[in-house]
């Protein structure tokens, strides 16, 4: 199966955690944000994705803990620019609330850096 007929698949066949998450995200339900579903990224299938902010949200279950080929999949995601937020599915639909509210924070921009104090030649000493 090809990554979009995979990512297809995947769309229909839904966690309960992951259609809760979604009945939250889509149609700009999370504070106007736009986000997908099971999108392909390169190599990868991401559960949600904001592109706009370059934000991957992933709801994991029990098979997931520990995994190293999540972990470089994490790396590699990062080095393509995206931020990566794992939720356990069990925290999802005990508190969605919670969740929303983490995922609302992860999109906010990080605050710029601090200016550099000028040198004592552009202070004029």
């Amino acid at each position: 199966m090809d990554q979009r007929g995979f990512a297809k698949a995947l769309r229909q066949n839904m966690t309960d955690a992951e259609q809760l998450l979604w009945r939250n995200l889509r149609a700009h339900r999370l504070d106007g944000q736009k986000f997908r579903r099971q999108q392909p990224i390169g190599p990868y299938v991401v559960d949600f994705v904001h592109f706009g902010a370059r934000l991957i949200v992933e709801a994991d279950g029990g098979q997931h803990n520990g995994s190293d080929s999540d972990s470089a999949r994490d790396v590699w995601l990062r080095e393509q620019g995206f931020k990566v937020i794992r939720f356990w599915n069990s925290d999802i639909l005990s508190n969605p609330d919670g969740v929303l509210s983490s995922i609302l924070e992860a999109l906010q921009p990080s605050s710029p850096p601090l200016p550099r104090p000028l040198s004592r030649e552009g202070r004029g000493e």
